[in-house]
């Protein structure tokens, strides 16, 4: 399915990137339904950027962005420049909360978190968890995970059972295992050398 509105990790929050050849009207339907899809995941006041250089808006265009938004708790920001995500360590991963979601998250939903996520349960296939920080499923991983979305190499992704459709720390993804049918042990997902490594873990 084409995807008309994409969010990104930015340095200052979150990077709302927009198809620049569809209309509008159809850019805001679309970022409403996906704003709906994740209504209790993004922090409330997180600055929202949209990248000059990738769709220019009008001043009305801005105005009905902003708005939307703003029903979810977010902040607007058009930005004269694209914001590039970092590869180093210069992100203060120190002062980043942790959101606790105490649910299964299923197929269309999203969590968005500037600091570390914990799952309690599992992310089914469908589903995508964005976090700047780490991220800890107590359960089974199915969906599209990405930690240290704001380029924190550091980061790690650890799952009772870590069956990806897509791992992604910082820049660098890793394809999906092989094997889908692995017995159930509790692994993690870190960078080491330049790539991503899966190993095993006693927690």
């Amino acid at each position: 399915m084409r995807q008309y509105v994409i969010f990104k990790g930015s340095r200052n929050g979150l990077q709302l990137v927009l198809d620049d050849s569809a209309d509008f009207a159809v850019i805001l339907e679309n970022l409403k339904a996906k704003l709906e899809s994740a209504v209790v995941f993004f922090t409330n006041g997180t600055i929202v950027e949209v990248p000059a250089k990738v769709r220019v808006l009008t001043t009305q265009q801005q105005e009905d962005l902003a708005k939307l938004l703003a029903i979810y708790g977010l902040i607007f920001r058009e930005t004269a420049q694209q914001q590039e995500v970092t590869t180093t360590t210069n992100v203060e991963t120190e002062e980043l909360q942790t959101l606790f979601v105490d649910k299964t998250i299923r197929s269309g939903q999203e969590v968005v978190y500037n600091g570390s996520v914990v799952i309690n349960g599992d992310v089914n296939p469908g589903a995508e968890v964005i976090a700047g920080g780490d991220i800890i499923i107590k359960g089974t991983c199915r969906g599209v995970v990405h930690a240290g979305a704001y380029g924190n190499i550091e980061a790690t992704i650890t799952a009772n059972r870590l069956l990806a459709s897509q791992i992604r720390i910082a820049n660098l993804i890793a394809r999906a295992p092989d094997n889908l049918d692995q017995p159930e042990y509790t692994e993690m997902a870190r960078i080491q050398d330049g790539n991503v490594i899966i190993e095993t873990v006693d927690i």
